[in-house]
């Protein structure tokens, strides 16, 4: 993406489009989803992008929500929450999406409470 440090270069990115059909929703729930603060995305040239690790086949990453809701009542942007969970985390082994992704959403939950204060 345009603009951003290395890590955002490195994240695969979905259209709202894409997200919509791997959901089976329309586009307007994943427009809702994005209020509701169940997925973030960034934008590119206008057009928004969603980390495809966001989601586990056809669902939202477990976790992944309160984790967003944990970052933003922390003052974290859209941007910054994208690029806190996709940056390695020394007591983490890997990035935060990816112990998500792993179903260890207590441990994220910890560290993202403690990044935003």
């Amino acid at each position: 993406m345009k603009g951003s440090i290395a890590v955002m270069d490195e994240i695969s990115w979905l259209t709202v489009s894409d997200v919509a059909q791997r959901l089976g929703v329309p586009v307007s729930r994943v427009h809702q989803l994005r209020r509701e603060r169940q997925l973030v995305g960034v934008r590119d040239d206008g057009e928004l992008r969603i980390p495809a690790d966001f989601l586990d086949g056809t669902a939202i990453v477990k976790h992944l929500p309160g984790v967003l809701t944990l970052l933003r009542d922390g003052g974290f942007s859209d941007e910054e929450a994208v690029r806190w969970l996709f940056t390695a985390e020394e007591s983490l082994p890997g990035t935060p999406i990816q112990a998500l992704r792993d179903n260890r959403g207590t441990e994220v939950k910890r560290r993202a409470q403690a990044s935003a204060l």
